[in-house]
């Protein structure tokens, strides 16, 4: 008779073990270099070890994601995680024999897709994902500024500059692309050098966009996602702390006020 208890045990530990998450992110290295390889001009022996490779990543992926599901003490939590809904639809999807059809494309995306994998795979990169995405509601207010500046910029620019070079100056969509060369600094000492042969103080327009857009924006997209990364780290280093019975700074605050009570009591 099987012991259910006993093998979900076996299977939280194994997908608990470094050694199996190692081989996990090998896999998945290994399944990014197939997509590579695929790009390639590969000769016959080459494609068909290309495919038998691609096959046993599929399958092992199938059965990396069954162990972990087995190892849920929880079968329903298990598609409570985001992540565990996006490896099991991947790797579904994978297994649907679509190569030789009209959706063969889908199924090249898909395996492409599966580096993804990574991130569910690895905490650490799990944590910077999940910080980028709860500070995307402060990042938008800094994109909506940046847009403003962008587009306020990008006026001026067009309507200085509209007839030096149209190609760059045209209209205000062609304006925002401009300027968003200048940002990157892809040549933009080009463009200011044009418009400098006409207006020899437009040098003044080129560096304030640059500064308030390249240094003080981007200082603040990077102060914010800092500031999320602190709180996440901090978070889990509390539920650590938890789950380990440790006493956290609060604790040992509220236990020095009991004593502070206590000995008040007793002098009285």
């Amino acid at each position: 008779m099987i012991d259910f208890a006993r093998l979900q045990s076996q299977f939280t530990t194994l997908r608990s073990n470094k050694v199996f998450e190692l081989f996990v992110v090998a896999i998945i290295i290994s399944s990014a270099l197939l997509v590579g390889a695929k790009t390639y001009e590969l000769s016959p022996l080459a494609s068909s070890l290309v495919i038998w490779m691609d096959w046993f990543i599929t399958v092992f992926f199938l059965l990396e994601i069954s162990i972990r599901f087995l190892g849920e003490e929880h079968k329903k939590d298990f598609f409570k995680n985001p992540w565990n809904i996006f490896d099991t639809l991947i790797v579904t999807v994978s297994l649907i024999p679509i190569d030789n059809t009209d959706m063969a494309l889908v199924a090249r995306l898909v395996r492409v897709f599966r580096v993804l994998r990574m991130i569910s795979v690895i905490p650490e990169l799990r944590l910077l994902l999940n910080s980028l995405i709860k500070a995307m509601p402060q990042l938008g207010y800094v994109i909506l500024l940046m847009f403003i500046i962008f587009y306020i910029y990008a006026a001026i620019g067009s309507t200085l500059f509209e007839d030096i070079n149209p190609v760059l100056w045209g209209d205000i969509t062609i304006s925002l692309l401009t300027l968003f060369r200048v940002m990157t600094f892809e040549d933009w000492t080009d463009v200011m050098y044009e418009t400098m042969e006409v207006y020899k103080l437009s040098w003044i327009y080129y560096l304030t966009f640059i500064f308030f857009t390249a240094f003080a924006f981007l200082n603040m997209v990077i102060g914010i996602v800092v500031n999320v990364l602190e709180d996440e780290h901090a978070k889990i280093r509390k539920q650590e702390a938890i789950d380990a019975h440790e006493p956290t700074i609060a604790d040992l605050q509220q236990q020095l006020e009991e004593i502070k009570v206590l000995l008040k009591q007793q002098v009285k």
